[in-house]
């Protein structure tokens, strides 16, 4: 069975590039002119990735991309935007949102092609199947699971990747390059930046005050580590 990759796009010319290209390259491509429909197919048939653009008619691509990353059943597949909204503030937008990339237009097929692959590399590398506990955190490798003063806590596989990364590694300060080199391991198409945006994400998910974090703390001029609270 082929990878299958969910295309959100409402230009008909930008959907068959996108098309020809991702099955160019050896994945099966649904494409979807609006975002209505999206979500109950893709819990019927679970893509490999979603592709998604911002401004769509019906349900946007924000929207969409919120509702997966709060969908137990979906909010492990890796999202990426490709969108005509650039700017930074929109990028780091749609990384808080969950996105895994953010592709502007206009692109570059082969880039698209690239990122498109680099996105999955990046969980490919199996995690290590021990549980881990640390304080009132519990992280299931091999469910892929989070649980949080016992409750379970849905997370993107890039936040789950990051903080089981942290977790295995108590007490190390990290750069945030070498976080990069580490979780996401391709980092062609990855700033620093991205780095920051996951730790907030994470601390939301993990920290009783995130403002206040007692586990992932930020280590002024280095990048951050990880704490057990005493």
């Amino acid at each position: 069975m082929k990878p299958t990759i969910f295309v959100v796009e409402d230009d008909p010319d930008i959907s068959r590039l996108v098309r020809h290209h991702l099955e160019g390259a050896g994945f099966s491509v649904r494409v979807y002119s609006t975002g209505n429909s999206v979500l109950a197919d893709a819990e019927r048939q679970r893509p490999t990735l979603f592709i998604l653009d911002i401004m769509v008619p019906g349900k946007d691509g924000l929207e969409l991309c919120r509702q997966i990353r709060q969908m137990q059943s979906l909010a492990m597949i890796p999202v990426i935007f490709l969108t005509a909204k650039s700017g930074e503030a929109d990028r780091v937008l749609g990384l808080e949102l969950g996105a895994d990339d953010y592709i502007p237009k206009p692109f570059s097929p082969r880039e698209l092609v690239a990122r498109v692959k680099a996105v999955l590399r990046r969980f490919e590398r199996p995690l290590s199947p021990a549980p881990i506990r640390v304080g009132e955190i519990e992280i299931d490798p091999g469910a892929m699971t989070l649980t949080v003063r016992d409750r379970l806590v849905t997370t993107t596989a890039t936040e789950f990747r990051l903080l089981d990364y942290f977790a295995r590694h108590v007490g190390r300060v990290f750069t945030r390059d070498q976080l990069l080199d580490s979780v996401w391991r391709d980092t062609s198409y990855v700033t620093p930046r991205s780095v920051d945006v996951y730790v907030r994400r994470i601390r939301e998910k993990i920290e009783p005050d995130p403002e206040n974090p007692r586990y992932l703390k930020t280590v002024r001029g280095a990048g951050y580590r990880f704490e057990v609270p005493k």
